[in-house]
């Protein structure tokens, strides 16, 4: 099959689509064809090393959490899907990879809502995980006050909709340009940066209750400041978050959190009730994946990037 593949770490250049061999289905797993599959910050950084110590990877590695297809092969103990059924779901967290092929092997799945395209649903799901992961870990729910610090990109967008959905007040950081984008989303939009304190106590004098960092750009002291303490700030993107006891959360590698995988299903429940969608940022084709990896780690993407075989 052809698949995106690099057989070294190192820059977005290093990534091209050659033939790799056919995955399988294994016991509690299906198999796809293809349709869209996404790109995630976390893709770009295994591809440049980043995360050797934690997942250690047999080279060349086919990139890539999150696909859509069609069911083609049915694993041992599977009962809820048969072949032809339209799905979308997140490959084996454990592998970090394996979806931007023409065949991708899932370990968690739902059926694919109608009211996503192949495109919107081929983003969704390692987003999906992350966020719902995320809010669970901050127990956001009816009555929270959540911020997101970087609340334009492809985590971000997910987790407003999902907190949203929970009845929690959502305050997103993002550029100016975007905050007619947050705001469609249910988001007070903000900006980010200097004088953060203030903003947020001119929006909503009560303060926040939690904060989701998404942004990774060195502003976790400046959003411990905004809470309670660094018990209730979780990053996804700042590596150095430990310093400042704040958590900082995965879902593959030691000291991983537990995956929130029945999070996939309930927001495509949301989808099909209109109450969740997927912006995309851009779609590319298999063979422009460097100049799609390269959107990604410019940090201006607004949504998800997405893949197409």
């Amino acid at each position: 099959m052809r698949a995106l593949q690099f057989s070294q770490y190192g820059p977005a250049s290093v990534l091209a689509v050659s033939e790799a061999p056919e995955p399988h289905a294994g016991p509690g797993q299906i198999r796809v064809a293809v349709r869209a599959s996404g790109v995630n910050p976390a893709d770009t950084y295994v591809r440049a090393g980043r995360f050797q110590e934690w997942i250690p990877l047999r080279l060349p590695h086919v990139p890539g959490v999150d696909a859509a297809g069609v069911v083609d092969e049915i694993g041992d103990g599977v009962t809820t899907v048969r072949p032809g059924d339209e799905v979308f779901g997140i490959t084996d967290y454990a592998q970090m990879g394996g979806a931007n092929a023409e065949y991708a092997v899932l370990a968690a799945w739902a059926p694919k809502p109608a009211a996503l395209s192949w495109e919107q649903a081929g983003g969704a799901a390692g987003n999906i995980e992350t966020a719902t992961r995320v809010l669970d870990l901050l127990g956001v729910r009816a009555g929270t006050t959540l911020l997101i610090e970087g609340a334009a990109g492809g985590v971000g967008t997910t987790a407003i909709q999902l907190a949203v959905a929970r009845g929690a007040a959502v305050i997103g950081t993002a550029s100016d340009r975007n905050h007619g984008f947050l705001a469609s989303l249910g988001a007070i939009p903000t900006t980010y940066g200097s004088g953060l304190a203030g903003r947020v106590d001119a929006l909503l004098p009560g303060g926040v209750d939690a904060v989701l960092d998404c942004a990774g750009s060195g502003s976790i002291p400046d959003l411990v400041r905004l809470v309670s303490g660094p018990d209730r700030v979780v990053s996804i993107a700042d590596i150095n978050a430990p310093a400042y006891g704040v958590h900082l959360s995965r879902g593959s590698g030691p000291g991983a959190d537990s995956p929130a995988l029945e999070g996939i299903a309930a927001a495509g429940e949301l989808a099909e009730r209109s109450r969740f969608t997927v912006p995309v940022a851009a779609v590319f084709s298999l063979e422009e994946a460097a100049a799609a990896h390269e959107l990604s780690e410019s940090r201006h993407a607004r949504g998800k990037i997405v893949l197409k075989p």
